[in-house]
C-alpha cells in the first residue's frame, strides 16, 4: 500500500508533467502519435479502452468515463507517452519479453517479482476468468499458451498477456510480451507500470484479487 508520502510525491510529478505538455506543439503531436486525436480544446486517446482528455489549455487529464481524477499512475503514463514518442516510432512486430528490450535489463528482476510472478499467481486456478476478463479489455485471443490474449494498452502499444495453468506437479506460469518497437513511444521504465496497470485491470474485471504487489 503507497504511503501519503509517496502518493503526493505522484501528484506533484503529475503537476510538473502537466507543465511539460503545455511546452509541446499538440499539431506535431497528433501526428506522430496513433490515436491521439483533437477534439475542441481537449486532446483525447484511449489507453486500455477507456478514453482519456488533456486539456490543451491546462495540461490537466481526466477522464468522462471516471467519476473523479484519474489515477497519478495513469496520468504519468499519459504524459509520458507524449513526451517520449520519437518521431518515425513504428510497430515492428517482433515481440520480446520485457527483460529482453533495449534497456530494460535493469529492470528486469523487479518486472519479474512484481508483476510476472504476482500475474502468475493471481490467476493460478482460474484461467477461465481470465479468459473472459481479457475478453471485455478488448484482447485478441493468440494461439499460444493456455490463455493468451494481445490487448492494446494504447494503440501503439499493444501487449501480450500469455498464461499457462498449473497443475499438481508444476505452478501457474506467466509472460507479457510487447513489441520491440514499445520502447521508441514511450520510456521503458513506463512499460513497466503500464502492464502493472494492464494486470490490476485483468484481475478487477475477473472479481480477484492481485495476489501481491505490483507498481500500479
Amino acid at each position: 500500500m503507497k504511503s501519503e508520502h509517496t502518493s503526493d510525491n505522484y501528484e506533484k510529478w503529475c503537476e510538473e508533467w502537466s507543465r511539460r505538455f503545455l511546452t509541446l506543439d499538440q499539431e506535431r503531436l497528433t501526428k506522430k502519435i496513433p490515436g491521439l486525436e483533437k477534439d475542441g480544446d481537449r486532446l483525447a486517446l484511449r489507453y486500455f479502452g477507456r478514453r482519456y482528455e488533456f486539456c490543451r489549455l491546462t495540461g490537466e487529464i481526466t477522464s468522462p468515463e471516471l467519476p473523479g481524477r484519474p489515477a497519478a499512475f495513469t496520468r504519468l503514463n499519459l504524459y509520458s507517452l507524449l513526451w517520449y514518442c520519437k518521431e518515425g516510432a513504428t510497430f515492428l512486430g517482433e515481440w520480446l519479453p520485457f527483460r529482453n528490450l533495449k534497456d530494460a535489463s535493469p529492470f528486469g528482476p523487479a518486472f519479474q517479482r512484481n508483476v510476472i510472478d504476482v500475474y502468475s499467481r493471481t490467476f493460478s486456478g482460474h484461467p477461465d476468468r481470465l479468459d473472459a476478463a481479457c475478453l471485455t479489455l478488448g484482447g485478441q485471443r493468440l494461439p499460444h499458451s493456455d490463455v493468451g490474449y494481445q490487448i492494446p494498452a494504447f494503440d501503439c502499444i499493444p501487449i501480450q498477456f500469455l498464461f499457462w495453468d498449473g497443475d499438481d506437479e508444476f505452478p501457474a506460469q506467466s509472460n507479457i510480451l510487447f513489441d520491440k518497437g514499445s520502447v521508441n513511444f514511450i520510456h521503458v521504465e513506463s512499460l513497466v507500470t503500464i502492464a502493472s496497470e494492464g494486470l490490476a485491470l485483468l484481475a478487477d474485471a475477473a472479481g480477484l484479487p492481485l495476489a501481491g504487489n505490483t507498481f500500479s
